[in-house]
């Protein structure tokens, strides 16, 4: 059942005026045509915040809105309703006012499931309106309880599998707890490396590898047959690298996994890359660009040719923006495609290809057969060699939208590396629209987070002066992070956030460009052309208290 009045919806929308008007009657209409809630049409395209169209939302329905990414929520509230009640129903309980019990709900009209809440609780219920991915980011606050579930369970499986003789079955169950462990906790590798005496399982969160368990050395072989099994790799080699990609049901979505076994000195050590495309569903806004930014980026791609450049090192988030500008895009009167090594996640109504070395099929021979596939946008995965670039800047040349990625540190490095390649200077100055250069940091956890005043001539003999010049000219100045909680397993911090730099080219720096000007001089041109650095994006991030100077300092490598 839906909630609300797609015409409503579109009504207030227009009143507002935050969507354009030709954007939002396209969303209007293919809704209509699919007979789908126009919300979730808007947000699929990255049109409106989730947090702001959930208050829209809620306005419609004429219930309170709650944003649950700022509340934080007691093991005695969240017990009220189990775990597995709240992820079939979407909902969670928040908070007490009184004798009141607040509930968040994806469906606040459930009046049955209120009224069983109430009758359960002895309390009256207090129905909010929650969005569906805030409802879903929420379940984290069960991790506790679904943490100590998971170390009974193992603890299980790892005696059992020490008597078996046939120990398949246990160790298939350690292989599937560690993989639903590791989405629970929103990780995005999962390594196991052996060693001597044991094996070790570290978890990728947040950038930062965390040590998680430690399991029985005799385990370790056994684990890594049964991966080898499930990304139908050859089980009798031992002595050579091999990648595959095996498959996990969850309970929400099921979870591509990428794997990676080596043999080292004590064995053969596995990483598992976590494909969730749930991750994936964020905007430019969501990602951390400021909204000066995204009106450059969306300058650039919105030009029916041409390149846009998105540079930083691995992990950086590079793929990310990328997609999120192939889903702005996306659309039926386009022809998409990608050429990518590997695809890491499927979008629908895009012709994505994987690089193939075993078949002669690289990015240079795959992004020469996409142009005779008659494409609108093209994504290569990397620019990689004199080859591929040559390609991609014809490609941007004759008519067609290129977006790639380019290994570099900042966003002016990028042309001089791309002339490098081979690529004429005049052409790079005509092809290429936008570079954005980016790093990831991490968020402070908005459970433990608390502020402090710090006076500047403490912070001058930690922190360069200009850093310090740049984040407040008071004597004083004031800084977040955050204490440690179970939330965030003690590090202060939970989940990531971008930092950005986007150079827009203007005639200033196609001039600089042709005549091989350094990346030192085109970035001043840049920035005093209006560039916001990614240092001074980082700071702005400090001071607003989403991160702390020293994570920025980090990625930034001051």
């Amino acid at each position: 059942m839906q909630l609300y009045d797609n015409q409503a919806l579109y009504n207030a929308l227009a009143e507002l005026e935050v969507i354009p008007t030709s954007d939002l009657d396209k969303a209007f209409a293919e809704a209509k045509a699919g007979q789908q809630p126009l919300g979730d049409v808007l947000l699929k395209k990255e049109l409106v915040a989730d947090d702001n169209l959930g208050k829209l939302i809620a306005d419609l329905i004429k219930v309170p809105f709650v944003n649950l990414a700022k509340e934080a929520i007691s093991d005695d509230l969240l017990i009220i309703v189990p775990e597995v009640l709240a992820r079939k129903k979407k909902v969670i309980v928040f908070g007490r006012d009184g004798e009141n019990l607040k509930l968040a709900m994806v469906n606040p009209q459930d009046k049955e499931l209120c009224e069983f809440i109430s009758k359960k609780t002895g309390e009256k219920i207090v129905a909010y309106y929650a969005t569906e991915r805030d409802i879903e980011n929420a379940m984290r606050f069960y991790q506790k309880e679904m943490q100590k579930t998971f170390n009974q369970l193992l603890d299980e499986q790892v005696a059992e599998a020490g008597k078996s003789q046939a120990a398949e079955a246990p160790i298939s169950k350690i292989v599937d707890l560690l993989v639903e462990y590791a989405y629970q906790n929103r990780a995005s590798d999962i390594h196991i490396e052996p060693e001597e005496k044991q094996c070790l399982v570290r978890f990728r969160m947040d950038g930062i590898l965390h040590d998680v368990l430690r399991l029985p050395a005799n385990l370790h072989n056994q684990l890594v047959s049964r991966i080898k099994v499930l990304a139908k790799l050859r089980t009798d080699e031992h002595m050579a690298a091999q990648d595959g990609k095996m498959q996990a049901k969850l309970e929400l979505e099921k979870l591509d996994v990428r794997v990676s076994i080596i043999p080292i000195v004590d064995g053969e050590k596995v990483v598992l890359r976590l494909l969730s495309s749930s991750s994936r569903q964020f905007s430019l806004n969501d990602l951390g660009m400021g909204s000066a930014d995204i009106v450059k980026v969306k300058s650039g791609f919105t030009k029916p040719f041409g390149m846009v450049l998105s540079t930083g090192p691995t992990g950086s988030g590079k793929t990310t923006t990328i997609y999120s500008i192939l889903k702005i895009i996306n659309s039926r009167e386009k022809n998409i495609a990608t050429i990518e090594d590997p695809v890491e996640y499927d979008i629908e109504g895009i012709n994505q290809i994987q690089v193939n070395p075993k078949t002669n099929l690289t990015f240079a021979d795959g992004l020469r057969s996409i142009l005779r596939q008659d494409p609108d946008v093209i994504f290569v995965g990397e620019i990689r060699d004199f080859e591929t670039a040559g390609i991609a800047v014809n490609a941007a040349m004759t008519g067609h939208l290129v977006l790639s990625t380019l290994h570099t540190n900042n966003a002016s490095t990028a042309l001089p590396r791309l002339i490098d390649m081979k690529v004429e200077p005049f052409l790079v100055a005509s092809t290429v629209n936008i570079i954005v250069g980016q790093r990831l940091i991490r968020r402070i956890c908005e459970k433990c987070r608390y502020s402090t005043i710090i006076k500047a001539d403490v912070m001058q003999k930690t922190v360069p002066k200009e850093i310090v010049g740049k984040l407040s000219s008071a004597a004083d100045i004031r800084l977040y992070q955050g204490k440690g909680c179970p939330v965030c397993h003690g590090t202060g911090y939970q989940g990531r956030v971008g930092i950005f730099e986007v150079l827009v080219m203007s005639a200033a720096i196609r001039e600089l460009i042709t005549k091989k000007a350094s990346a030192e001089e085109i970035n001043a041109q840049a920035q005093k052309e209006g560039m916001i650095t990614m240092l001074d994006d980082g700071l702005g991030k400090v001071k607003e208290g989403i991160t702390t100077i020293d994570e920025v300092l980090r990625a930034t490598s001051l």
